[in-house]
């Protein structure tokens, strides 16, 4: 039996800064061993633990799709030991990953029904791997209208903007921008993301929100959902609070009788609710 805690090798292809205070970074890794990039395999939603050798290891969200083959793609916000030793790696630097672990966002449980994905700051790296898997060429047919409401703090805390100017100009999504406050050069829209919301104004009539983000904006955010008449089994979120391990044998990410990194990380709002408060 294979160790579970032994993690393969990967070496860092990539790095892309993505804000200008340089503390969210998005890391292109591949694994050494060709058997090993052929059997990982993963669902939108789910995470690995991703090693800094000599440092320690810490859970974070694949942020690419299954869709886009040969390699990983994790978005790391320079937060503690861990982050800080990876955000001080190079290219072609080798770290370990384990995993992929977790649930995933129930795609076949989406299929034909409108999504409206929900999106703050660093909470849209486990929602681009879901956003990308639905609208890849193969799966897009499979999912009805899709609308993505993003935001950050201020233009500088906005992450994936490559990919947000794709978005903006794709006919078949509703794409909508937003900065808590903009700058000199910022022309676009003002405004916090629960707020704007409100002012899109989805139905609830066959579809699916998605929302991940700062733990006060998914408050407001479900708060607002439920205002516009979605039921809190059409909400559908993400909690990476406190875990450690990533197979439930540390208990350090329990709530209640549930363990985030097995029972989740994606939970709905109506399971979040038969759960003790966390928010």
């Amino acid at each position: 039996m294979r160790n579970p805690y032994l993690p393969d090798i990967a070496r860092i292809e990539k790095i892309i800064q993505e804000t200008a205070a340089n503390d969210v970074k998005t890391f292109r890794v591949t694994f050494v061993d060709d058997e090993v990039r052929e059997r990982f395999s993963y669902r939108p939603g789910q995470f690995s633990e991703i090693s800094v050798f000599g440092v320690g290891e810490a859970p974070i969200s694949i942020t690419s799709s299954p869709t886009q083959k040969g390699y990983l793609e994790f978005s790391v916000k320079k937060m503690g030991v861990l982050t800080t030793a990876l955000h001080h790696s190079a290219e072609g630097d080798l770290i370990g990953i384990r995993g992929p672990y977790g649930n995933w966002f129930p795609v076949e449980s989406m299929e034909g029904k409108n999504l409206v994905f929900i999106g703050g700051g660093i909470g849209l790296a486990p929602l681009r791997s879901l956003i990308n898997y639905v609208l890849d060429d193969e799966n897009r047919g499979r999912f009805n209208d899709v609308t993505i409401i993003y935001g950050a703090r201020s233009p500088g805390d906005l992450v994936f903007k490559w990919e947000l100017e794709k978005w903006e100009k794709r006919r078949d999504i509703d794409f909508y921008l937003t900065v808590d406050k903009g700058d000199a050069g910022w022309s676009g829209r003002e405004g916090f993301v629960p707020t704007v919301l409100m002012e899109v104004s989805p139905s609830p009539e066959n579809a699916v929100t998605i929302t991940c983000g700062p733990p006060i904006m998914i408050k407001f955010v479900i708060q607002n959902l439920l205002k516009l008449g979605f039921t809190p089994a059409q909400i559908v979120t993400t909690l990476e609070m406190r875990m450690k391990c990533g197979v439930g044998k540390c208990g350090r990410c329990n709530i209640g009788s549930k363990y985030v990194c097995k029972d989740g990380p994606v939970f709905t709002y109506e399971e979040l609710q038969r759960m003790p408060q966390e928010y």
